[in-house]
């Protein structure tokens, strides 16, 4: 399936999409089992051209494993939910147990975790904080064994049919996707942008929407670990949209008559490739 509106925005690499399968195709690049990993490297390889896969075996890290849709992967993260809520905090330094367990991975794990698992990454004011933003996420586990990344140009959609797609995109062409957004659709919020980590941004929530009777698509990357991670495969300026199957066919329909047919579209367009 080639996408309009990738055409349309001048997209210089593939639309992803995600679905859930029991097989994992021929050829599927993976992640080792139990090796740490961030689950985007998979979608950045789907978007330049890659059919990759994770499983429940081997989903990078448990966050990775949580945002992709494998149920509750922090009660597995060392020290449990209470680990990681002080990891994602406050930092585990000072607590007795969080501090054995530093001292029990140390053997394992490079000295950056072990510096981020005592001090924090305090991207939340304190674990309670973690807490509710865990409480508040849309957890599930989805009832395949392996969530499977494809270029959309690979998908013929007769024959299966994507729970998500996800765009790789530039500021410009992020605008455009959320302007694209509400085209056609009721009310002037048909974007949403929850702070989540990149992963749950392309998985938990654009599930969730997905089986709304009025999806939304979801705007990631907020994450400025994902943000880290992913500059050597798309640079600093880059966004990500994660269209709900259902809401991309429609919006697919509309690029045709559109704005992106228009004069303040074909200049953006025109003025970054001068």
């Amino acid at each position: 399936m080639n996408s309009q509106i990738a055409a349309a925005i001048n997209l210089p690499h593939q639309p992803v999409a995600i679905l859930w399968n029991d097989e994992i195709p021929d050829g599927a690049q993976r992640f080792k089992d139990n090796s740490w990993a961030c689950s985007l490297w998979l979608t950045a390889a789907a978007a330049k051209g890659k059919v990759t896969a994770c499983s429940r075996d081997a989903f990078g890290c448990f966050g990775g494993g949580t945002g992709l849709g494998f149920g509750d992967q922090y009660r597995n993260f060392p020290g449990g939910t209470e680990g990681f809520c002080r990891f994602l905090s406050s930092g585990n330094a000072g607590h007795p147990e969080g501090e054995a367990v530093a001292k029990a991975l140390k053997p394992f794990a490079d000295e950056h975790f072990i510096e981020e698992y005592l001090q924090g990454e305090r991207y939340l004011k304190n674990p309670e904080a973690v807490q509710d933003f865990i409480d508040d996420l849309p957890m599930r586990d989805i009832p395949t064994r392996y969530v499977v990344f494809k270029p959309l140009s690979e998908i013929d959609p007769q024959q299966e049919e994507p729970i998500v797609v996800v765009f790789f995109c530039s500021p410009d062409q992020f605008s455009a996707l959320g302007v694209l957004a509400n085209y056609s659709f009721d009310g002037n919020d048909n974007v949403m942008y929850p702070f989540a980590a990149g992963c749950q941004a392309i998985g938990l929530y654009a599930y969730d929407e997905e089986e709304k009777d009025r999806p939304k698509a979801v705007a990631g990357l907020m994450d400025l670990s994902a943000r880290l991670y992913l500059r050597k495969h798309f640079g600093e300026n880059v966004m990500s949209m994660s269209i709900p199957w259902s809401m991309f066919q429609t919006m697919e329909g509309n690029v045709a008559g559109s704005f992106l047919e228009r004069n303040t579209w074909n200049q953006l367009l025109q003025s970054r490739m001068t």
